[in-house]
């Protein structure tokens, strides 16, 4: 057990929070919500940074981190659709990609290949982090223009989760045969 562990561990913790308050229709839920969204979000970035760094790359690491950037950005895709911020194709889009690059490194693992992460996953998960954050900040502000922002921005995570769904699944395409 390492920082950049504990640094993971503490974003999985803020999951349960974040997906408390997150249906709260006050301000004060709204504000905390969106901070400890962020806070999350930021741990994310700092967990792998330190876990380079310092060389405390492990395998219960590398195996908790993707876990919790999809527990977090998937369970508050899913809040956001149940209330009616998102449309459901959307979050449908994300989960079949989360479940075809999941499987794929499931059965890469069972031949003893592992599946790292590339830049184009890495691309998108901060952009679904910022669109989130995005639209967690106009539930409170209710400011038209950052609606229409949002739904660019929607449309940008499901573009970028596409192309980096079908780029792992490309360079995959010899672990399926």
């Amino acid at each position: 057990m390492n920082f950049p562990t504990v640094l993971t561990l503490t974003r999985i913790v803020l999951i349960a929070p974040v997906m408390i308050l997150i249906f709260m229709d006050n301000l004060p839920a709204q504000i905390a919500t969106i901070t400890l969204f962020i806070l999350a979000s930021l741990t994310d970035k700092l967990d792998g940074y330190l876990a380079r760094k310092n060389k405390q790359v492990t395998d219960l690491g590398a195996f908790l981190d993707p876990l919790a950037d999809k527990m977090l950005v998937n369970l508050t895709f899913l809040a956001l659709v149940v209330l009616n911020i998102v449309p459901l194709w959307m979050f449908g889009v994300i989960l079949i990609r989360d479940f075809a690059v999941d499987g794929l490194r499931m059965i890469a693992s069972g031949k003893g290949i592992t599946i790292p992460a590339n830049i184009y996953g890495k691309v998108k998960t901060t952009v679904q982090m910022i669109t989130i954050i995005s639209i967690l900040l106009n539930q409170i502000l209710h400011f038209e223009p950052l609606a229409i922002i949002n739904t660019i921005l929607l449309y940008i995570v499901i573009i970028l989760t596409v192309l980096s769904g079908a780029i792992y699944l490309f360079k995959g395409r010899k672990i399926l045969k």
